[in-house]
């Protein structure tokens, strides 16, 4: 192929990664504009590109088949301990798990056989030790109950709660979208649940649907702590951990940016999880979704989500800004923890969407900075009629509009393009904006008193001028802001 169709097979390929749904056949035949050489050459990129990133949605044990098979494989009917095998559950790289009856208590529990890679040595078996005794600590109703942690013919088992219900994966499959109530009584049950770990210095570090299940009754429990990073000055099992820091555990669809660096991770990791776990429960489809794993995880270190009410508008309010506050990229954006995810969904002061009053607010933020720059005009008129102060008080105010009408403008702008950025923004745009506005009336006001024994009436303008500002400022804006976004600061 010539320069010219590199070039083109090249853009094909940028704009196919980001395409979504639809006959790709199709597109690919009215894209290569005829060229057969360019759609061969962009379908084979795009068939590597997938698999680049198949690594990060299969299943560890269907990337290595033979993990498993060093394992004893148990049969119904078989006595393991005091627990009678009925039949196997599940897989995964932390081990199979069985339906069991605990022929002691007469109950039916899930029995988890950690695998030999795990176990054989003596560190990780106690290692295991310890989060076991940790996750069986946890004592909350949505989290699954761990009953025991048995040694067994030198193998380990954890018997735990078995939840005879589905999961929000298979709700999500089905096409089940729970109504706005609904939405938040799973918001505010998930959240208590999950802040009972992070009390206990607990990191789920794999919050997704498949390990949040719905019991008989509707109640969620949160499953599979198998992947816990426990704060080692948390309690006394928190010694230490299986999995350390810097490796990368867990499942990349809903990792928080950092988790998917490789970089430490504290609570604030299942809190991403969790406003990803909400969003698609609300919607559907991920937040970050993409044509494969690896654009996935690329946007999830890279992009923006769709705000969620602008998906699913139907949502409420509270559970909106909570999960879009949950999706920041930076840490120190989210919610701290889970405990404090469960405070916000307690409130009753809902925040408000934008709405007509918003457009109050935008005016506002625009008189204020006319007022500000008409104030720089009368400062500049006085020092022309009288020099020495006043000439130092066209410099200050005119510096201080220029702060406030920078800080205002960016004000509006997050306001319109970054709604979910925009309340962190206000509260720190308002001691500077209060100082601007205040020093800015003082000047003013002294500017307006050093000409009023020579021109009475542009001195009573003046001063006016500066208490308009000041007025606007203590008693308007906080007005307006209140009506428009529910708080005053």
């Amino acid at each position: 192929m010539n320069a010219e169709q590199w070039v083109r097979v090249r853009e094909v390929f940028e704009r196919a990664l980001d395409r979504e749904g639809g006959d790709l056949e199709a597109w690919l035949d009215e894209q290569a504009g005829g060229d057969r050489d360019v759609r061969r050459e962009v379908e084979s990129l795009l068939r590597h590109h997938s698999g680049a990133g198949s690594f990060l949605s299969a299943p560890l044990t269907d990337r290595v088949p033979g993990l498993l098979d060093e394992e004893t494989q148990f049969q119904p009917g078989q006595r393991i301990g005091d627990y009678d095998i009925v039949r196997e559950l599940g897989r995964g790289g932390m081990g199979r798990v069985y339906l069991a009856t605990d022929v002691r208590l007469s109950r039916t529990v899930a029995l988890k056989a950690l695998p030999p890679h795990l176990t054989r040595d003596p560190a990780q078996r106690e290692r295991l030790r310890r989060e076991a005794r940790a996750a069986a600590a946890l004592s909350h109703p949505g989290i699954c109950t761990i009953y025991a942690l048995e040694e067994l013919n030198d193998e380990l088992f954890i018997a735990a709660e078995y939840i005879d219900g589905r999961t929000l994966r298979q709700e999500i499959t089905q096409g089940r979208r729970p109504s706005s109530r609904d939405l938040l009584d799973m918001a505010r049950e998930l959240a208590a649940a999950l802040a009972a770990a992070h009390m206990k210095g607990i990191t789920h570090r794999d919050l997704k649907p498949e390990n949040v299940m719905r019991a008989p009754d509707g109640r969620l429990k949160i499953l599979d702590f198998g992947l816990a990073l426990i704060d080692p000055v948390a309690g006394p099992f928190a010694a230490t951990h299986v999995t350390q820091p810097g490796v990368l555990v867990g499942t990349p669809a809903y990792m928080a940016p950092e988790q998917l660096n490789g970089s430490p991770v504290d609570a604030r990791a299942d809190v991403f999880a969790f406003g990803v776990l909400l969003y698609e429960c609300a919607c559907g489809t991920h937040p970050f979704q993409a044509a494969s794993p690896l654009a996935l995880a690329a946007r999830v270190l890279e992009s923006e989500p769709r705000p969620i009410q602008t998906v699913c508008p139907d949502i409420s309010p509270l559970v909106a800004s909570v999960i879009d506050r949950c999706l920041s990229k930076a840490p120190r954006d989210r919610f701290a923890s889970a405990a404090d995810v469960a405070l916000a969904l307690a409130r009753t002061d809902v925040p408000r969407p934008p709405t007509g009053v918003t457009i109050w607010w935008r005016a506002h933020q625009l008189a204020a900075i006319a007022l500000n720059l008409g104030a720089a005009a009368f400062a500049w008129r006085i020092k022309e009629w009288q020099h020495g102060l006043p000439d130092q008080l066209f410099l200050a105010v005119g510096i201080l509009a220029t702060v406030a009408a920078i800080f205002r403008g960016h004000l509006l702008f997050t306001e319109k393009m970054n709604r979910r950025a925009f309340d962190a923004e206000r509260r720190r745009a308002v001691p500077v904006t209060l100082g601007a506005d205040l020093l800015i009336a003082l000047a003013v006001f002294a500017d307006g008193a050093l000409l009023a024994s020579a021109r009475p009436l542009p001195a009573v303008l003046t001063m006016a001028l500066a208490v308009g500002i000041a007025v606007t400022r203590l008693v308007l804006e906080p007005a307006t802001t209140s009506a428009a976004f529910g708080s005053a600061t």
